[in-house]
């Protein structure tokens, strides 16, 4: 069933990326679900350049395919993490942080530009919490307990949790500019 305010998303075309698994596989289920067309494509490389590169690349030729094609009402959404906007006390986690501070600072920095160019589409991230996917099985790669024990403590997120904000954001009115959503499990303490 199509949620109120994404008939206008109907047919049109949405890429994905980290479709292969996790949040991207959610989000691109849940587009499909509303009616969209979607793209999904996936990585091999590491995390880090995903996070700061790829998103760039993706963001500029996304944006320059929209321009060619006319579009002005389109959106891009970077799916971020609670950790673009603190640091954990983990040594672990501190490098991923920078990258994901990176990306909240490329999306905003992305809306102005938008904004500067007298465009109508929209930038926004969403930042999760604790998300049950293979994301903390990577993080202690040489520890899987470790990793296992990240999802045992608390109800987490599921990706379809990450995936419900995106039609939420797809759906609000096109004045309406979602900048970031912040959301993780109720337990979770940072």
């Amino acid at each position: 069933m199509t949620r109120a305010g994404m008939e206008r998303w109907r047919d049109r075309l949405a890429l994905v990326t980290g479709a292969s698994g996790g949040i991207g596989a959610a989000v691109a289920r849940a587009l499909v679900q509303q009616g969209l067309k979607v793209v999904g494509c996936a990585r091999t490389v590491g995390n880090i350049e995903v996070n700061v590169l790829a998103l760039s690349i993706c963001t500029r030729e996304a944006y320059q395919s929209m321009k060619e094609r006319n579009v002005d009402d389109g959106h891009i959404i970077n799916i971020n993490s609670m950790c673009g906007h603190r640091v954990p006390p983990q040594s672990v986690i501190h490098f991923y942080s920078a990258t994901k501070y990176a990306v909240t600072a490329l999306t905003e920095g992305l809306r102005q530009e938008l904004l500067e160019a007298q465009t109508h589409i929209r930038a926004t991230c969403i930042s999760p919490g604790l998300v049950e996917t293979q994301f903390a099985f990577k993080l202690y790669d040489k520890d899987p307990r470790e990793a296992a024990a990240t999802y045992e403590h608390i109800k987490c997120l599921r990706p379809e949790d990450v995936a419900e904000a995106v039609i939420y954001v797809l759906s609000t009115p096109p004045h309406v500019q979602v900048g970031d959503i912040q959301m993780r499990p109720t337990e979770q303490v940072t």
